[in-house]
């Protein structure tokens, strides 16, 4: 795939899936901009993109808890492109804990803020972004928690409340921007192993039908649906578990 000329918004990028596929879309030649809470982590994110692909890469601080944080998230971007072809929201916060007492009044509102609001606020303050663009995608990265009757992950229930709301957020989104030409595109991994494109073990990650999802196939479905021609809207992948 050449992501040669594309602009790609990542947010949650400081780490794990959101790093991976900020170096994997440098390798493809897209132009990243690349956020996490702390800009000492998106500048870190940045540097490795610079370094492993040479490609563009900006780095940005955004609490997708935090309304304002994201409005100048999107702001700053404003400020270095005229348009953005793929906003990915996969920044939310994971809260562990299986009981709804496990977590302190706090750490449960963030968790929703910035896995709900955080989606909702990003996808607005982002949208004449994507409307500037000939042919923008927005994916979600969601979880398997927000499907129907789901309750193999061990997550607190504040994360499962945040990824239904994501859920229901992008479905509905998905059908209004439709006219416009604008993609939805949504993933449901269950728990997945992040891994790290600037290890060897990257290329080297066993994927059979006897081992758990990867973050390798993960970003090359969300690749996949990209790349398709306009007429094709994959709106959500839905992935068997173990």
């Amino acid at each position: 795939m050449d992501l040669t000329g594309r602009r790609m918004v990542i947010t949650g990028a400081g780490r794990g899936f959101g790093r991976a596929l900020a170096l994997q879309a440098g390798r493809l030649g897209a132009q990243v901009f690349v956020s996490a809470r702390s800009l000492e982590t998106a500048r870190k994110v940045a540097d490795e993109v610079k370094t492993d692909s040479g490609a563009p890469a900006h780095p940005f601080v955004c609490d997708l808890a935090d309304p304002a944080s994201i409005r100048g998230f999107a702001q700053g971007v404003a400020g270095h492109t005229d348009r953005v072809d793929v906003l990915v929201n996969n920044g939310a916060r994971y809260l562990d804990g299986p009981d709804l007492w496990d977590a302190d009044d706090d750490a449960i509102a963030d968790t929703v803020a910035s896995g709900a609001t955080g989606t909702l606020l990003t996808s607005k303050h982002f949208m004449p972004l994507l409307r500037a663009s000939a042919g923008a995608d927005v994916v979600n990265l969601v979880s398997s928690a927000a499907e129907p009757r789901d309750h193999r992950s061990q997550a607190h229930p504040a994360f499962y409340a945040a990824k239904a709301a994501q859920a229901g957020f992008a479905d509905i989104l998905s059908q209004r921007l439709r006219p416009e030409g604008i993609r939805v595109i949504s993933l449901y991994p269950p728990d997945f192993s992040d891994g790290d494109p600037l290890a060897s073990s990257w290329d080297d990650a066993p994927r059979t039908a006897g081992d758990p999802l990867t973050a390798q196939s993960v970003i090359d479905c969300a690749l996949f649906a990209i790349a398709q021609p306009r007429d094709c809207f994959i709106r959500s992948f839905h992935f068997e578990q173990l």
